[in-house]
């Protein structure tokens, strides 16, 4: 994206009708979801949008059904919200939506398979091994190599992730990610600089906002520093002249390869020792919190939260968005 803030398509707030803000649900990122949620609800009314909560999928679904929303901005973080059952709900309705459609966003709920199509396009992410029930995940890690994260394949917000630095510990973060549905990923420790990449299509193609370097006080990037912790620090833009480029460019080409679109974010590591970068994730429903990145890259542009929320928004007023 380039360094000016886009300016408004639509200035009359009637013309996006009623707003759903589709937050909350029942999954691990619940609590998260109600904050981002909070947080565009407030934003959109303050500028005059007639937006309502909506409370996780059933809620949805009854009220698309009598007709009360004219679109929906999905800031449903995880399960239902994120892997295409939401998506193809208002598609079947003909309801326009914020985010990614159905392919884009249930190819990315599940890392694995988002990590295939990368790896089948020769974009870098880590080196991974797929633990099905039964397996020696000692021999996995044997394999990679020690250290290696283990997480859940489909959760997000760090929900059941570990990092391994021992053989002895990994029984235990096997059981904690198993905790959750899905397959478990077993993966490379990158070890370097946690970066992440905001996208947002502003009516010209998806365009990669100013990067940041997450610096948490602890060894990692964990919950706790996500959405808790005023110690971690946010270095925007997270890297200088053509590397921040050549990071925004490879953010933008991960994020159009798994059939994403509208917005989202992009979960980079840069190798300490090499400085190579490595593909970790895609985010169709970012955070959209106090602590989150997305609204803090944005800012340094001079797009403040509420017109954000209002950009995101404008989306569903597109010409794709309108054919569905």
């Amino acid at each position: 994206m380039s360094a000016t803030v886009p300016a408004p398509r639509i200035t009359d707030p009637a013309a996006f009708g009623r707003v759903a803000v589709l937050l909350g649900g029942p999954g691990s990122e619940r609590e998260v979801s109600l904050q981002s949620g909070q947080g565009v609800l407030d934003a959109l009314r303050s500028r005059g949008v007639d937006a309502h909560a909506v409370d996780g999928v059933p809620a949805l679904a009854e009220a698309i059904v009598a007709g009360r929303f004219d679109r929906v901005f999905n800031i449903l973080h995880g399960g239902d919200g994120e892997n295409g059952v939401v998506q193809g709900l208002l598609d079947a309705f003909g309801v326009p939506y914020t985010g990614s459609r159905v392919l884009g966003s249930a190819l990315t709920m599940d890392k694995i398979r988002t990590k295939q199509v990368w790896l089948s396009l020769g974009l870098p992410t880590p080196r991974y091994r797929r633990i099905t029930a039964g397996e020696d995940v000692h021999a996995a890690a044997r394999e990679l190599g020690l250290p290696v994260i283990v997480k859940p394949s489909k959760e997000g917000s760090s929900v059941g992730v570990s990092r391994v630095f021992a053989d002895a510990d990994l029984d235990a973060a096997v059981a904690l990610a198993a905790r959750y549905p899905g397959e478990l990923l077993m993966e490379q420790m990158i070890e370097g600089d946690e970066l992440t990449v905001g996208i947002l299509d502003a009516g010209e193609g998806p365009r990669a906002l100013p990067s940041i370097r997450i610096v948490p006080k602890g060894a990692w990037y964990d919950y706790e520093a996500k959405y808790v912790s005023d110690d971690t620090r946010y270095l925007c833009p997270g890297q200088d002249g053509d590397d921040e480029v050549r990071l925004g460019a490879l953010a933008v080409e991960a994020f159009v390869a798994a059939g994403c679109s509208g917005w989202g974010r992009v979960d980079v590591m840069r190798d300490r020792a090499t400085g190579a970068l490595h593909l970790l994730e895609v985010n169709t429903a970012p955070g959209m919190t106090s602590h989150s990145l997305v609204p803090k890259a944005a800012a340094q542009l001079g797009m403040d939260y509420a017109a954000l929320c209002w950009c995101v928004l404008e989306s569903t007023l597109m010409p794709e968005a309108a054919a569905r």
